[in-house]
């Protein structure tokens, strides 16, 4: 029984377990976007997310930290600037799984995982949204095209026509 046993094994060794949320964190902070099994990205999601709340506090110490997970000196750079510049008033939730179907060949579930203010198309409908107004009943619309029609300005216009 598998009992208050968190952490998802992903059917390999420690050591490969670690170099390959390593090299899926570089990735994804590189791409911003991956492609990847849905066991993966919610084991990654675990991995990236404290690192990425490390990197709003650009100290020595926090890219120690950082650096020791990730091995890369290009990716440290961009996670440290461009990625915690946009993320710095965020509390948290930093990435997003978008899931995609099943995979042919083994109908594995795979999904998208991306960092969350990175995708534009997300954003613009985002920020479209609160401008449509919603209309809660057909009634009061009809009403209103109604007493448009009849009104007095509309049967001046109306009755010449007619004779």
């Amino acid at each position: 029984m598998r009992h208050n046993k968190k952490i998802n094994h992903l059917g390999r060794t420690t050591s490969h377990r670690a170099a390959m949320l390593s090299n899926m964190a570089c990735s994804l902070i590189k791409h911003k976007r991956i492609f990847t099994t849905l066991a993966k990205a919610k084991e990654l999601r675990k991995y990236v997310e404290p690192l990425i709340s490390k990197s709003k506090e650009d100290t020595t110490h926090s890219r120690r930290i950082v650096f020791k997970n990730l091995q890369d000196k290009y990716v440290l750079a961009e996670l440290f600037s461009e990625v915690a510049a946009k993320i710095g008033d965020r509390p948290g939730g930093y990435t997003r799984i978008l899931r995609t179907g099943n995979r042919l060949g083994d109908n594995a579930q795979m999904c998208f995982i991306e960092l969350v203010d990175f995708n534009e198309h997300m954003l613009k409908t985002k920020a479209a949204a609160p401008a449509s107004k919603t209309r809660r009943s057909r009634k009061k619309a009809e009403t209103a095209e109604n007493d448009a029609s009849t009104s007095p300005e509309s049967a001046s216009v109306e009755t010449p026509s007619a004779e």
